[in-house]
């Protein structure tokens, strides 16, 4: 009797887990699932928007939960037809394609950053895993982090001040006055959301180069996303943007949220126009009411590929 209760155990056992296994590899493949939709006109893509829900109503209503849905580049046709179009929709439309490639590049980040802190909050970095040294090496060259010193509470503090997110209010302020919307030259050929200068000899030649500025272009990416991507590591590592970076710092440490809003009183740099520069993207912020993204996320369902396939 007892060995046949053993048996029982040990089968009812094998099964749950048999169970469990197979329920985590139908949640994984849920969670990996995707499927790309071909759009061939704005009106597609909303009532794509109106069948998941991802509409005006919803977000009046006070759902911040965002798609996973991703433009998988800027269609050439794009600048002709939004002109077609009210005002209203072509903004919504930017600013609901977008948002998702911004909240995409905010989870990578902040995957980085847990990690971070998991080491920095282990106190004993000479117990670190050879994996974790390595990785924080790729991490320190990817964020332009002198680790000469090697690994040392220094050089995590100063990882933790750059690998941080980008609040999704003032990417999407940004992407709308550095594309126009996405109907830029540069947006179109080369998915440019936020007008990154490149010296590679791969970038996009203005129409009118200055010339004491020497051999520039415009980066070129092959999505939005990557643009997205960029943008945020440019903010994050560049000496110009080390005053946002140490507000984003001390918001943190004081407990406070931080918004798109203060941050953009720190991107005074980023453009020739200065403080006009800070206005505009304040007013784009308040025109638009862009201060609730800040609070967005993106669901945990299907990714959704929006692939754009021009009119013959």
């Amino acid at each position: 009797m007892f060995v046949d209760t053993v048996s029982r155990k040990m089968f009812c056992k094998g099964y749950v887990m048999r169970a469990l296994a197979i329920m985590g590899l139908l949640f994984f493949s849920l969670q990996l699932r995707a499927e790309t939709i071909h759009t061939s006109s704005a009106q597609d893509i909303f009532d794509l928007f109106d069948r998941i829900g991802y509409t005006a109503e919803a977000w009046k209503n006070g759902v911040r939960e965002v798609p996973r849905v991703f433009l998988t580049h800027i269609p050439e046709r794009w600048k002709k037809d939004s002109q077609k179009m009210p005002v209203a929709d072509k903004k919504a439309l930017f600013f609901r394609l977008t948002g998702p490639a911004v909240l995409y590049s905010n989870s990578l980040i902040k995957q980085e950053r847990h990690k971070l802190l998991e080491i920095k909050e282990s106190h004993d970095h000479s117990a670190m895993t050879e994996e974790q040294v390595a990785w924080l090496a790729v991490l320190a060259k990817r964020y332009r982090v002198k680790a000469e010193d090697g690994i040392n509470d220094a050089l995590i503090d100063e990882l933790l001040i750059r690998v941080d997110e980008i609040p999704v209010s003032l990417a999407l302020a940004q992407a709308a006055e550095e594309s126009g919307w996405g109907t830029s030259r540069f947006a179109v050929l080369g998915n440019a959301l936020f007008g990154q200068w490149d010296f590679s000899g791969k970038g996009i030649k203005p129409k009118q180069q200055r010339k004491e500025l020497g051999n520039y272009g415009i980066a070129r990416f092959d999505s939005p996303q990557e643009s997205v991507n960029a943008y945020m590591l440019n903010l994050n590592t560049h000496r110009s943007y080390a005053s946002l970076r140490k507000l984003r710092a001390e918001m943190r440490r004081n407990g406070e949220q931080v918004t798109g809003y203060k941050l953009a009183t720190k991107l005074d740099k980023y453009s020739e126009r200065g403080q006009a520069y800070v206005d505009g993207l304040h007013a784009i912020m308040r025109v638009n009411h862009l201060g609730p993204a800040d609070n967005a996320y993106l669901w945990d369902r299907e990714t959704i590929y929006i692939k754009p396939i021009e009119k013959q």
